[in-house]
C-alpha cells in the first residue's frame, strides 16, 4: 500500500489577544510582576502601592481567551497523536509560515476554523482535497451563561466537517477511500482583464478604503460577453458578491439568501445604496454559472477584499472588475448535516 502524504495546516496561537489588567502605580521604582497581584485588588510591594483596576468583564474575557488557546492546543495535540497511529506521512505547518502553492500531498487537514481553511484554499488547486477541523467549537451553554457579560462565541467552523470528537472517524474514512469530497464553487476575479491568482471561496467585497466615503461604481450582468442587463449606476458603501459557501456569512447577515452549498451561482448585494429609487429591486440578485458580472469603478481609489482581509487588491478610477464562478472548484470534505440542510 502506498503511504498517503498529508499536510496539517494550523492556526497560530498568537491570534488570541493577551489582555492584562490595568495598573495604577503611585510611585516609580523597579519593575514588578503585575500578574502576581491578581488575587487582591490592593497589594504592597517594596513600598509601592499598586492598585489593580479590575474590570470583571475584562478579566472574564482574558480567561476565556486563555481557555480558547488551550482548547486549540489540545485539539492540535489530539489530531497529531491520531495521525501518529496511521499509515500516513504527514507534517504540520502554521498557516502564517506557508505562502507557496500546496503541492505533492494527497490531503490537507486544517486545524483551526473556517479562516484557516479559507487561507489554505488560496494555495490549493482542484487536485487536492481538504478536511477542516474545528479546534474550538462554540459552546451554546457557555454563550448563554455569559451573554450578559460579553460575547463568548468561539469558532463557527461552518466548512469544518471534523472536531476532535470525530477526527479519527473522519480520517479513517478518507484514508480507506470510504469518503468522497464535495466540490465547492470558487469565484474568479479579474481586474482590467488580468486574472487575480487568488480565487474566492467565500466572497469578494469591493469598497473605498475609508468606510465613511461613498463608493461609486456601475455594473451589469453579461453572458458570453453580451449584456443581459442594463448598466446600473450605484453610490453606496460598496458591493459584496458571494459564492454558495459564503452565502451564509456576511451576505446572509446583510439580508441575503442562504444558497445550496453545492450551487455554482454567485449572489450579489449593493451595500447601503444611496437613494436607489426605482432600481432598488436590482440591488440584490444572482449571477448564473454561465454569466459574468462586470463592474466599473469610479472612485480615485478602492480595494478588493477576497475572503476577508487577508487578500487585498487595490483598484483605481476607471478600472474594470470581472467576477464569475469560473475558477477551479475546491474539494472539501463536508459534514452530512451541511449537505442535507441546504439541498
Amino acid at each position: 500500500m502506498v503511504r498517503k502524504r498529508l499536510l496539517m495546516l494550523l492556526k497560530p496561537f498568537d491570534v488570541y489577544p493577551s489582555h492584562e489588567p490595568s495598573l495604577s502605580i503611585s510611585s516609580s521604582s523597579s519593575s514588578t510582576n503585575s500578574h502576581k497581584a491578581f488575587d487582591s485588588p490592593f497589594r504592597k510591594l517594596t513600598g509601592i502601592h499598586i492598585t489593580i483596576l479590575e474590570d470583571k468583564p475584562r478579566v472574564m474575557v482574558t480567561q476565556n481567551y486563555r481557555e480558547m488557546t488551550l482548547a486549540h492546543k489540545n485539539a492540535i495535540n489530539f489530531c497529531q497523536n491520531i495521525l501518529k497511529k496511521k499509515v500516513v506521512d504527514w507534517k504540520a505547518v502554521f498557516r502564517c509560515d506557508l505562502s507557496e502553492p500546496i503541492r505533492d500531498v494527497d490531503l490537507v487537514v486544517t486545524v483551526g476554523g473556517d479562516g484557516t481553511l479559507l487561507q489554505a484554499s488560496h494555495l490549493m488547486d482542484d487536485s487536492i482535497p481538504v478536511l477542516g477541523v474545528n479546534s474550538d467549537p462554540t459552546r451554546p451553554e457557555e454563550v448563554a451563561e455569559l451573554s450578559e457579560e460579553f460575547d463568548a462565541t468561539r469558532s463557527t467552523g461552518y466548512l469544518c466537517a471534523a472536531t476532535a470528537n470525530n477526527f479519527e472517524q473522519m480520517i479513517d474514512g478518507i484514508l480507506e477511500n470510504r469518503s468522497e469530497p464535495s466540490e465547492l464553487a470558487r469565484m474568479a476575479v479579474s481586474v482590467n482583464s488580468k486574472p487575480i491568482s487568488t480565487a474566492a471561496l467565500n466572497d469578494v467585497l469591493l469598497a473605498h478604503p475609508c468606510p465613511a466615503t461613498v463608493s461609486r461604481f456601475s455594473f451589469r450582468i453579461k453572458k458570453i460577453g453580451e449584456p443581459l442587463s442594463s448598466l446600473l449606476h450605484c453610490r453606496s458603501s460598496g458591493l459584496r458578491v458571494s459564492t454558495a459557501a459564503g452565502s451564509t456569512a456576511a451576505m446572509h447577515s446583510a439580508g441575503g439568501s442562504a444558497m445550496p452549498i453545492l450551487s455554482n451561482e454567485l449572489q450579489y448585494m449593493v451595500r447601503e445604496p444611496i437613494s436607489p429609487g426605482a432600481t432598488s429591486h436590482l440591488m440584490h440578485g444572482f449571477v448564473n454559472s454561465y454569466e459574468t458580472m462586470d463592474i466599473g469603478w469610479f472612485c480615485r481609489e478602492g480595494l478588493l477584499y477576497i475572503d476577508g482581509s487577508h487578500v487585498v487588491h487595490p483598484v483605481q478610477l476607471g478600472d474594470t472588475i470581472e467576477l464569475s464562478s469560473g475558477a477551479p472548484p475546491l474539494k472539501v470534505y463536508l459534514s452530512p448535516h451541511l449537505l442535507s440542510h441546504y439541498e
